[in-house]
C-alpha cells in the first residue's frame, strides 16, 4: 500500500496536480516518511517533468508550475523543522543562477533545495543571469562554489562567457565552478573551463560537499 501512495506521489507531480502533491506528501510525512525519503519521490516526479517538457509535451508554464510545487513541498512545516535543526550551521556557500538567455528554473531549484537540505547556504540568482551580475553577487558574498545552470544547448557558450568573465576579472582562481545540465559532457565542461559538471542533481550536490571537505582537510 506504501509503494502505491509513493507511485501516486510521483504521478501527481509529473501530472502537476498541486493539491494532491501537498496532501499526500503532508500525510506521509505524519506518518512517519523521513524527508529525505520524501524529496527522492518528488525528485523522480520532477525529472519526469523535465522529460515531458524535452519531448515538447509540457511548456515553459508547466516547468514553472514544477518548480513552485517543489518548493511548497520544502516549506511544509516537518520539512522545515527537519532541515533547519538538522543545519543550522553552514558549511559552505553557493552562488547559484541559470545562465542569461535561458528561464529554465526546475533543475536549479531542485539542486538549491539539495544543497540547503546538505547545510549549504545559497544565494539563488534565478533565470536569465547575465554575467555581470554573476560577478557583482561573487564578490558581495565570497562564495566557495559558483553553480550555472542551463538547459539550452547554447547555454554552453553563455556559461564560458561567465567563466571567462571570472579570468578576466582575476578572479577564477578564488572559486570554483560547476555547470548543470542534461546536455553536459567532460568534454563541454572543459570546453567551458569548468571544475565539474553534473547531469543530475544529486552528482552535484555531492561534489560540493567533496569540494567543502576537501578544503576543510587542507586547513
Amino acid at each position: 500500500m506504501k509503494d502505491f501512495r509513493k507511485n501516486s506521489l510521483i504521478n501527481y507531480v509529473e501530472q502537476l496536480e498541486e493539491e494532491s502533491v501537498l496532501k499526500l506528501s503532508q500525510e506521509l510525512l505524519n506518518e512517519g516518511m523521513q524527508p529525505l525519503e520524501l524529496l527522492q519521490h518528488i525528485k523522480e516526479g520532477m525529472n519526469r517533468v523535465g522529460e515531458l517538457y524535452e519531448r515538447k509535451d509540457y511548456y515553459i508554464a508547466d516547468l514553472i508550475m514544477a518548480g513552485l510545487i517543489f518548493k511548497q513541498v520544502l516549506e511544509l512545516d516537518k520539512m522545515t523543522a527537519h532541515f533547519h535543526s538538522k543545519q543550522n550551521k553552514k558549511i559552505g556557500k553557493v552562488v547559484l543562477g541559470t545562465v542569461k538567455g535561458d528561464i529554465h528554473d526546475i533543475g536549479k531549484d531542485i539542486v538549491r533545495g539539495m544543497l540547503e537540505i546538505n547545510g549549504f547556504e545559497v544565494i539563488d540568482l534565478g533565470v536569465d543571469v547575465a554575467k555581470e551580475i554573476f560577478l557583482k553577487k561573487v564578490e558581495e558574498y565570497k562564495p566557495d562554489i559558483v553553480g550555472l545552470s542551463g538547459v539550452l544547448t547554447y547555454s554552453v557558450d553563455t556559461m564560458k562567457e561567465v567563466i571567462d568573465a571570472f579570468i578576466e576579472a582575476g578572479l577564477r582562481d578564488t572559486i570554483r565552478f560547476i555547470v548543470g545540465g542534461n546536455h553536459l559532457t567532460e568534454e563541454v565542461c572543459k570546453f567551458m573551463g569548468a571544475d565539474s559538471y553534473a547531469t543530475d542533481a544529486t552528482a552535484g550536490v555531492l561534489t560540493c560537499r567533496q569540494w567543502i571537505n576537501d578544503t576543510k582537510g587542507k586547513k
